[in-house]
Order: structure tokens, then sequence, then C-alpha cells
């Protein structure tokens, strides 16, 4: 008859592997246990940000035979591996029963599942760098994760607040926590092995540390709440000639867009032109953000500044999140002969549009039943982007841009082929 009683008990294979290369002959470990559903996960080093009841383990070469009580006291499970062998054992009542235990695989193991569709010898090679870990960036980072991305650099300032709950990826008890150390959890929850480095840090502050992360990365994914940083986003990858994502959502996410910058295109400015400096195109979700940027004047009553912030429903974002995740997936997998690759003559536009609802800019939208050729909602739009050539970050004549400054093209003039005041 199985002991009910027993735990279920997690090892990870590749630490085990590492135990059993190293000169140690013993090491004293970690054992972390949910309470109340006796789930038990042992560690040879300790987890960063620990959960559950913790306890000691003993990792050894040698059988547990060859230790007295003495040796092992406070030690609640036992592993021996005695030439790859392993055996775990749980001390009850002073004596040790042999347990089973399973095994968490490499990471290779990990993805089997995505094999066929994606080159997980590839992804877990490249590094992506996400600036803005809010409802977009935090939601794209663990998609990314669980896709087999081996490795991140994280960058935003701010910490997990009661407001960004309605669509964030942290939850409660997450609350007053770095942004950038919830997401390195998230991450690390789905892909154990991947390399993460945390920047907490407003990237405007520290355009040096911005360039030198870019030219790092395969691909970066900007998904900030502000134009300043996109802008100074767009400016470093046009100067790194690496390839970006942009991704937002307008007021109360009725809809959003999606931009795919590629070096030698046209960039981010080249799109938006004097959108840059229009502070209504944005979302508000944050009170403080959006007074320290001025889309909430300074003036403007706690009360109505609390009124702008009326952000819209998770699931709103969410097809434009897949729609990054999808272009961010392609771009990481390009050349490669992979199951995503017949999206290479999908997805071949620079800039998408979506829109969740019929109000507002959208209101003349056709209603979906009866649409025919007409713009509606819930499907994207795609439109090829020209290049500026009075853009003042990716022209030739690179010209110098003073904030403020007001180009002379803007959205509604750089949508090839597509009334775009009519779909806005």
């Amino acid at each position: 008859m199985e002991d009910y009683k027993a735990p279920i008990i997690y090892l990870s294979g590749e630490e085990m592997e590492s135990f059993s290369n190293q000169s140690e002959t013993a090491v004293l470990g970690h054992s972390y246990e949910w309470e109340g559903e006796r789930v038990v996960h042992l560690h040879v080093h300790p987890v960063l940000h620990s959960y559950g009841a913790q306890g000691k383990v003993m990792f050894s070469k040698s059988s547990i035979e060859n230790y007295d009580s003495s040796q092992l006291t406070g030690v609640s499970y036992f592993v021996c591996d005695n030439v790859g062998s392993i055996e775990v054992f749980e001390c009850i009542e002073d004596k040790w029963q042999k347990r089973h235990v399973n095994f968490i695989p490499s990471h290779q193991e990990l993805y089997s599942r995505n094999k066929g569709i994606l080159e997980i010898n590839i992804l877990e090679k490249k590094r992506v760098m996400i600036v803005g870990l809010g409802s977009f960036g935090s939601q794209i980072a663990i998609e990314l994760a669980k896709a087999g991305v081996g490795s991140f650099s994280l960058f935003d300032f701010d910490r997990v607040e009661l407001h960004n709950l309605a669509r964030h990826t942290c939850t409660i008890n997450d609350l007053g926590r770095l942004k950038t150390d919830a997401i390195y959890d998230a991450i690390k929850g789905k892909n154990p092995y991947a390399n993460i480095e945390k920047y907490p840090i407003d990237i405007n502050d520290d355009l040096q540390l911005l360039n030198e992360e870019i030219a790092k990365s395969d691909l970066v994914i900007c998904a900030t709440d502000n134009n300043k940083s996109r802008f100074n986003l767009s400016e470093a990858l046009v100067k790194q000639q690496h390839t970006g994502i942009f991704g937002r959502a307008v007021t109360r996410a009725e809809g959003g867009d999606v931009f795919r910058y590629r070096p030698g295109g046209p960039c981010y400015c080249c799109l938006i032109g004097a959108g840059f400096y229009d502070p209504n195109i944005d979302e508000i979700t944050d009170v403080a953000s959006a007074r320290r940027d001025g889309r909430i004047p300074a003036y403007a009553s706690e009360e109505d500044a609390n009124a702008m912030v009326q952000v819209g429903l998770s699931a709103d974002i969410e097809p434009i999140c897949n729609m990054m995740v999808k272009l961010s997936l392609m771009e990481l997998s390009r050349g490669s002969n992979s199951g995503i690759k017949c999206l290479e003559s999908e997805l071949v536009y620079d800039y998408y549009m979506w829109a969740n609802r019929r109000e507002r800019r959208h209101a003349s939208w056709a209603p979906l039943p009866n649409a025919a050729n007409r713009p509606t909602i819930l499907r994207w739009y795609g439109a090829r982007i020209p290049k500026d050539d009075q853009c003042p970050l990716c022209s030739k004549k690179q010209m110098i841009l003073e904030e403020g400054q007001e180009f002379e093209k803007g959205l509604g003039d750089n949508l090839e082929g597509v009334d775009i005041n009519e779909l806005l």
C-alpha cells in the first residue's frame, strides 16, 4: 500500500550533475516545502527568493550508513549520489525512510515539446533586452522564457503597486517589490536555466548603459509607457543596428499597435513623427510617472489625476502582447528551419494595428458581422512604413533633434497604402 503521507520530492538533474563533478564529498543543502501540501524541492544551493518552509538536506557521495546521528542533526533529507545512482531519504522520528524522487530535467528536455516548432538550441543562445516590465513587458518576458530563450536583461525602475495588479503578471504577494526582482523570479520559475541581468533604473538616466546593453542583445523589446524612452531606444537601435520591437496600448486599451525596427529600415521616429511629443497618444496607467512626464499636469488634483488613470482589461492587451511575442520568436529564429518559419512570409509589415472596441477613435469602424472591406475591430491591420528622408534619427542627414521640436511628418503621413485617418 502506498504511503500517502510521503512527500512529493523534486530534485534538479543539473544540480546533481554539478555536485557529482565537484571535489567535495558532501555539502549541506536546502529543502523548501509547500506547507500543508507535502511537496518538497531539494537544492544544493539556496534559492534566491525562497518559498515554503525551509529545512536542511545533506548531499553526499557516501551511503547514509556511513554517517552517525550526530553528523545529521537537524537534517530532514539525505541525498546519496553514488556513481550516478541517486537515492533520497527522509528523516521520520529519527529513522531514515527511502523516498521516491522526481527529477527536474535539463533545459533541453524541459522544452522538448517545443521541438519541431522552435529551435531550442538556437533560442537558448539568444539574449533579449526588455525595457519596461509593466503589463506588456512582464507577459512578454515570461512567454519568451517559456519558449526557451536563454538570456535576458531587464530594465524597469518601478515597483509593483496596487494599480498594476489588474493587468500585470505579478500578484498581491509581490506588492512593493521591484519589478525587476519579481519578473526575475517569474522567468526562473519557467526557465530555471535562464541567465538574467537586472537593472532597476530609468534608461533615460544612463544612455551609455542603454547602448552597451543593446550592443550585447539579439533583440530589444520596448514596452515602456512614455515616448522619451521610446525615442532614446529608437536612437540607440539605429546607432547599434539592432532589431527592436515596440508595443503599446492607447486609452483604456481600446486598441494598440506594434512596430518592428530592422536595421536599414524605417525607424520608430519615421513612424510616429510629431507623436513623440503628443501627450494624448499614450495610455496613462500610472499617476506618478504621468505627472513626471507632463501627461497629467502638475496643477491637476489627485481626484482628477486618478480619474485619468483608467486602464483597460488584461484581456484587451493580450492580443498586442501575443503579436509582440510572435514577432520576437520569428526574429530570434530567423534563418533556422523551424516550425514558425512560415511566419516570415506572413508578418512582413513594419507596423501592426489592433482595435478592441468600437469607441472613441475607433467609433466609426464597421461592426464585425458586416464589415466587408471596411476596417473593423478584433483583427490585425499591417502596413509598410516608408523611410522618412527628413528623419532626425535614421536619415542620411542625421539631423539633431531638440527635445520638443516638431517634425513635419506625423503618423498620418507615413502609412503607405492605408487611410490611417479612417482607421483611427
